[in-house]
């Protein structure tokens, strides 16, 4: 489970998040929504442990990341707003390196495990290619099997479809489904309304570095009476930056 509770950030005069608090659940996909620039970033980095709170607390399971940093990040796997591979490196030598520091000894067993994520994410003809030479799609997929390599019961995702086409964001939902379904708690962030509604059994809109509206999808679109999540997002988020949230 991952649970921020009343998180805020500022950055010099800018106020990054103001009071973030939400739980995201074991075997369930939680949605975090919001606007350019309303804080969602800065809330997923403060959970994982790259970005220090200013004030609240972020717990992976029941382990606080700015505390006990390693022991959260082995519970937690982590795709970032940018991939970050190394382009001289193979996918395979990507995730085995990662693996290793997650003291993963490389490895037949190793090597194994990261064939069977191959083949769930459609990486076999590219696994032991140079990542210089992936497509996007094939880029994220390497970054998926990387992040959950060491096997983390928690998955933090921000904006996991970014510029893929049809076929590779297909292929990411049914990870990101599978992911869940395994047990394991899954928290992303997206722009695309028909994508949250598809995948998400929760939602945390964020609008002005605070949390608006937290539920299930039908709850916030009963809070925001609405017929659809566009109506409720524009609804709930406008008001908002109306500052009478």
């Amino acid at each position: 489970m991952l649970r921020a509770e009343g998180l805020a950030r500022r950055f010099g005069k800018v106020v990054a998040v103001e009071s973030v608090s939400f739980e995201a659940h074991d075997g369930q996909i939680t949605g975090l929504l919001g606007p350019n620039g309303a804080g969602k970033t800065t809330s997923l980095r403060m959970i994982y442990g790259l970005v220090r709170p200013d004030a609240g607390r972020a717990w992976v399971d029941d382990l606080d990341p700015s505390a006990a940093p390693l022991e959260a990040r082995r519970r937690l796997g982590v795709l970032p707003d940018s991939p970050g591979l190394y382009a001289r490196l193979t996918g395979r030598e990507n995730i085995r390196y990662f693996a290793e520091l997650n003291n993963i000894p490389a490895g037949a067993a190793l090597d194994a495990h990261i064939d069977a994520l191959a083949q769930t994410l459609d990486l076999e003809r590219v696994i032991d290619r140079p990542a210089a030479g992936y497509s996007q799609g094939e880029r994220m997929k390497v970054a998926i099997a990387r992040a959950i390599v060491h096997d983390p019961p928690n998955i933090v995702l921000d904006e996991p479809t970014n510029g893929l086409d049809v076929m590779s964001t297909r292929a990411m939902r049914d990870t990101i489904r599978a992911l869940a379904a395994e047990g394991r708690c899954v928290l992303f962030t997206s722009h695309q309304m028909a994508e949250i509604g598809t995948l998400c059994d929760r939602l945390v809109i964020i609008g002005q570095g605070r949390v608006v509206a937290q539920g299930t999808i039908a709850e916030v679109l009963t809070r925001a009476g609405a017929a659809n999540l566009e109506e409720a997002f524009v609804r709930l988020v406008g008001h908002a930056e109306g500052g009478a949230a």
